[in-house]
């Protein structure tokens, strides 16, 4: 059979040549399984060998190669409590729909303390370990929606900055749980602020320039606050006398540029450590009350802008360190 095969492919080449035809022609002839020829690969005879034969000579094609296999980077922190946050962060990261600085592209990998706004130290409960200790974003233009599941979740900040920024929404009432913090600055921003703020053992609380529209809270003297702004808000509502038996300490107090109503308390002269208390620009009303010559330490008094009426106590003028004193109306 074999020979016969041969006979018959020998004399086809042989013919196909002598006619002038090229070798692309014999190559076709013979990959085709006999296309054009009686004795074909559908022929009766010897069907099934060149059946056989024409299966051989099929081509197929070779099935695409895998996709290269994506290696998973392995990330290690210095510390479990910079992993801990990690997670936090790049969600936070996600929120943020404004960044003209380019803040967040350095916040990646597993360098945390090398990323733009963020600081690390030892927590006090272990100085062998390293945390995010301050976050710094003042000046950075960042845009996001909230704060919340952010701030309230960096369990060994001390310091919080986010002075002219775009946050917005509210401060989540977990800080309360942040047993560091004792400084937080989130003026100049878009917020809404929750009462349990107030009773955070705070040092420094910058909340000014927001657009809070609420009366003061009466648990404002659960604190120990030695510097608190609150200027230029919408605060309603007059002054909680209990502030000014708790802020002993405080020695800024800027009220100024609010809708804050009532007569001045008192109990103002319990400050006894400020130097600057400033409430100018509200709607107070009533006469200054004498207790204003306890500040012996003040320097400057600032109640120009409201409705008060009657004669400035003699002995306020009489205080030693007071520098600047605005009453006019």
């Amino acid at each position: 059979m074999s020979t016969l095969v041969c006979v018959i492919l020998t004399s086809l080449i042989a013919t196909t040549l002598s006619s002038g035809a090229t070798r692309e022609t014999v190559e076709f002839l013979i990959g085709s399984g006999g296309r054009g020829l009686k004795n074909g690969c559908s022929s009766e005879n010897h069907g099934k060998y060149r059946a056989t034969q024409c299966s051989k000579l099929r081509v197929t094609r070779a099935p695409p190669p895998a996709p290269p296999v994506k290696k998973t980077e392995l990330v290690v922190f210095s510390d479990q409590r910079l992993a801990s946050v990690y997670p936090i962060i790049q969600k936070f990261k996600s929120l943020i729909t404004s960044d003209p600085l380019g803040i967040t592209k350095t916040w990646v990998g597993s360098d945390i303390c090398s990323y733009k706004g963020f600081f690390c130290d030892s927590p006090p409960d272990n100085k062998s370990a390293t945390a995010v200790a301050s976050v710094d974003f003042n000046g950075f233009h960042l845009a996001a929606p909230t704060l919340d599941g952010f701030l309230d979740q960096l369990p060994d900040v001390a310091l919080f900055h986010a002075n002219s920024n775009s946050f917005s929404g509210t401060i989540s009432p977990n800080i309360a749980r942040l047993p560091y913090l004792y400084e937080l600055d989130i003026s100049n921003n878009l917020f809404s602020v929750p009462p349990q703020i107030f009773t955070q053992n705070l040092d420094v609380l910058f909340i000014n320039n927001n657009n809070f529209m609420t009366t003061l809270p009466d648990n404002l003297g659960n604190t120990h606050i030695r510097y608190l702004t609150l200027a230029n808000n919408k605060f309603t509502g007059p002054i909680p006398s209990d502030i000014f038996k708790v802020f002993s300490s405080l020695s800024e107090v800027l009220l100024l540029n609010n809708q804050i109503t009532g007569c001045l308390p008192y109990e103002v002269g319990l400050l006894k450590e400020a130097t600057v208390f400033d409430a100018g620009n509200n709607r107070l009303t009533g006469p200054l009350p004498f207790a204003l010559s306890c500040l012996e330490k003040v320097e400057q008094l600032n109640f120009a802008g409201n409705q008060l009426f009657g004669m400035v106590p003699e002995v306020a003028c009489e205080l030693v360190k007071l520098t600047n004193f605005l009453t006019v109306r």
